[in-house]
């Protein structure tokens, strides 16, 4: 199982970012997915996440600005991210709670650079 993320990128404050993270190799079923982030020196946390009846929660610092989703035909979850700010910059990576053949296991996708300037 394989977790790719994209849409990352240097952006100007209040302006928007899309990320994408595709989920592929053998999936029976993924239930949780989310977004996290991880800023120099900090720890990572979360920043929003979506069940698979598409029930959300989102970090205080990111409620009425970002907007999680996901098409579970495609096994992608969206991160839609308006009103950008400088103290959202990070690196963002997806995470997945997904059960194929070996059983329930949760993965980490590879980390996507965001860069909010000033």
């Amino acid at each position: 199982v394989q977790l790719q993320a994209s849409g990352g990128g240097l952006v100007q404050a209040g302006g928007s970012l899309r990320l994408s993270c595709a989920a592929s190799g053998s999936i029976f079923s993924i239930n949780v997915m989310g977004w996290y982030r991880q800023a120099p020196g900090k720890q990572r946390d979360l920043v929003a996440v979506i069940s698979g009846g598409g029930m959300t929660n989102y970090a205080d610092s990111v409620k009425g600005r970002f907007t999680i989703s996901r098409d579970n035909a495609k096994n992608t979850v969206y991160l839609q991210m308006n009103s950008l700010k400088p103290e959202d910059t990070g690196v963002y990576y997806c995470n997945a709670d997904i059960t194929n053949w070996m059983g329930g296991s949760n993965y980490w996708g590879q980390g996507t650079q965001v860069t909010v300037s000033s």
